[in-house]
C-alpha cells in the first residue's frame, strides 16, 4: 500500500484534549491531514454513500441531519449536523459505547485539510490500557486509506487494507501513529512512562494477525 511507512503517518498531525459531556470527564482524539485535492471532492469522498466504501467501509442509512447511518461490522449512530461543504457531526454508536465525531474541511493552498475529532467519556481501564491510540490508530489507517483513493479515484483493496497493520510496512506506521498519540496524551497532561506503554499495547493490539491472536 505505501513505500515510505514513517513519511505516510507523519501525514497526520494528532492532538488530544480534556473535554466534558453533561459534567462528565471526555478526551478528545483530533488527527489532522492535508489532502491535495478540493474542497468539494474530500467532502464527495466523506459522505457519498457510494464512495465511502471505496476507502473505509460499506454505509448504510439515511445519510442526511436526523438520520442514522450504519456501517457494516463497526459503528452506526445519528447524523446530528451537515453543513455541506464544511462540517458534519455524528454519533458514533458501537454496542453499548457511545462517543461523538465532528469532521471539519478547510480549503490549505491547492488542498483540502480534515480535522476530525473523535470525543468520548473517560474509561479509566480502557484509557490506561491504550490511550488515545485506542480510536487514534483506526483513524489512522482510515485517513491513509482515504489518501490512497483520493491519489487514484480507485477503491482500496478490503482485503489488503485489513491485513495492511500486519504487513512490517503496516507495523512500522502503526508505531510511529502509537508514538504520536502517546506523544499527544503526554502533552495533555499524562505521565510519559505510561503513556509509551499504553502505545505498545495499542501497537500489538493492531499489529497482531487473527490467526496468532488469543485463542488461535
Amino acid at each position: 500500500m505505501i513505500t515510505d511507512p514513517q513519511a505516510a503517518a507523519g501525514l497526520v498531525t494528532r492532538e488530544v484534549r480534556s473535554g466534558s459531556r453533561d459534567g462528565t470527564p471526555t478526551k478528545i482524539a483530533i488527527a489532522r491531514r492535508t489532502y491535495p485535492t478540493d474542497q468539494a471532492d474530500l467532502w464527495d469522498a466523506l459522505t457519498n454513500a457510494e464512495r465511502i466504501p471505496r476507502w473505509f467501509l460499506p454505509v448504510s442509512g439515511e445519510l442526511e441531519p436526523g438520520g442514522r447511518y450504519q456501517l457494516e461490522g463497526n459503528a452506526g449512530g445519528l447524523i446530528e449536523r451537515c453543513d455541506e461543504p464544511e462540517s458534519f457531526a455524528v454519533t458514533w454508536e458501537y454496542g453499548s459505547m457511545m462517543s461523538w465525531v465532528e469532521v471539519n474541511l478547510t480549503p490549505a493552498g491547492e488542498g483540502t485539510t480534515l480535522e476530525l475529532a473523535h470525543e468520548a467519556h473517560v474509561d479509566p481501564d480502557m484509557w490506561g490500557q491504550f490511550g488515545p491510540g485506542a480510536v487514534g490508530v483506526g483513524w489512522d489507517l482510515a485517513l491513509l486509506g482515504l489518501g490512497l483513493h483520493l491519489e487514484s479515484g480507485a477503491a482500496v483493496d478490503p482485503a489488503e487494507g485489513a491485513a495492511f497493520p500486519t504487513t512490517p510496512e503496516g507495523v512500522e506506521f502503526v508505531q510511529r501513529a502509537a508514538t504520536d498519540w502517546a506523544d499527544a496524551a503526554v502533552a495533555d497532561g499524562d505521565e510519559r512512562e505510561p503513556a509509551q506503554e499504553a502505545a505498545e499495547r495499542t501497537v500489538a493490539f493492531y499489529t497482531t494477525a487473527p490467526e496468532d491472536g488469543p485463542g488461535s
